[in-house]
């Protein structure tokens, strides 16, 4: 009984490309493996443009959270920037009280409850 070939990894990894086809002609088993290997070459060659597209619908939604938030932001400054009511009780250091938000309180600053 003929023991099965496993010279196929070696060359493929080590040797150049001339001796390694040379081979695969020589022997059987180095054949089949090469031709399943190129089975498997090709179904990754055909699932690789599926990858890209996910890839560029990640970025693409990466880059609209990133305007969304922009957007979001710039309007809020907007806001804070060009109402004047409250840009007089918000400001930077200014802890804001409970008068501030407008409830009754007594002398010492506590809510007055009715």
């Amino acid at each position: 009984m003929k023991d099965k070939c496993t010279k196929y990894e070696g060359l493929f990894m080590f040797t150049d490309k001339e001796k390694f086809l040379a081979h695969v002609e020589e022997c059987p088993d180095c054949k089949a493996e090469h031709e399943k290997m190129q089975r498997v070459s090709e179904l990754i060659k055909e699932v690789a443009p599926s990858i890209k597209r996910k890839r560029a619908n990640r970025a693409r939604l990466k880059l609209a959270c990133a305007s969304f938030a922009l957007i979001i932001c710039v309007s809020t400054l907007g806001v804070l920037n060009f109402n004047q009511d409250l840009n007089d009780i918000i400001r930077y250091g200014h802890t804001l009280t409970v008068e501030d938000y407008g409830f009754p309180v007594d002398s010492y600053g506590l809510i007055v409850v009715n």
